[in-house]
């Protein structure tokens, strides 16, 4: 499974790559408001930043919600990188644009999916990932990780290439519970993500090594 993390912040995106267990990162406009980034050309600026500490795909939304509009955005945004991958939500006229950039090479991660019905016809329009969003599902007491199961299934029946990046995770088990469904990527937080780390045992295990090192018994 792939990890992404879901930031526009620099220094944890460079902490995660760090790590070295980071394949990509996910953006979206309240991401980018969130530290502070506003106007075209810093939001540009910012995606050539990330695209430069990461060696995997970037995703980087759209604004526009007419086709026209997410069309001429898409290209301008492919343009930054081989590494970006257009953010296009599920809607109607996102469904075209996926079509139109799949017609064209250019990589796309259908977002707001929220139903298997949504993601099948964001496999069916060309998308490289559809994104859905299990944090919001559990939150409105619905069960996001059924449908993680329901799309992989329809996925595997037709053979897919269009990867499931589960998103909108809300602690270290849904990564674990993900990884058990077969989600192909998973996009947390670096909280989420470096919370897999931490075990009891396995602290209380490195200090008794510790101690008894400093001990002589060894």
């Amino acid at each position: 499974m792939k990890f992404f993390i879901d930031t526009a912040n620099l220094e944890q995106i460079t902490e995660a790559q760090n790590l070295g267990i980071l394949d990509g990162v996910t953006t979206n406009p309240s991401l980018m408001a969130k530290e502070g980034i506003t106007g075209d050309s810093n939001i540009i600026s910012h995606y050539k930043k990330i695209c430069e500490i990461v060696d995997g795909d970037v995703s980087a939304e759209v604004i526009s919600t007419e086709f026209d509009g997410m069309v001429e955005e898409g290209n301008r945004l492919s343009k930054i990188s081989d590494q970006i991958v257009v953010k296009i939500p599920m809607t109607k006229n996102g469904v075209r644009a996926l079509k139109y950039f799949s017609n064209n090479n250019i990589k796309t991660n259908c977002t707001l999916i929220f139903s298997p019905g949504q993601a099948l016809l964001a496999a069916k329009s060309g998308a490289n990932y559809v994104s859905p969003f299990i944090g919001r599902l559990d939150d409105i007491s619905s069960d996001g990780l059924s449908l993680i199961s329901e799309i992989r299934q329809i996925f595997d029946n037709f053979n897919f290439k269009t990867e499931i990046l589960s998103a909108s995770i809300r602690h270290n088990m849904h990564i674990i519970d993900c990884a058990k469904i077969g989600s192909d990527v998973v996009t947390a937080p670096l909280s989420s993500i470096v919370g897999l780390l931490n075990h009891p045992l396995t602290d209380s295990g490195l200090k008794k090594f510790l101690d008894d090192h400093k001990k002589g018994n060894f």
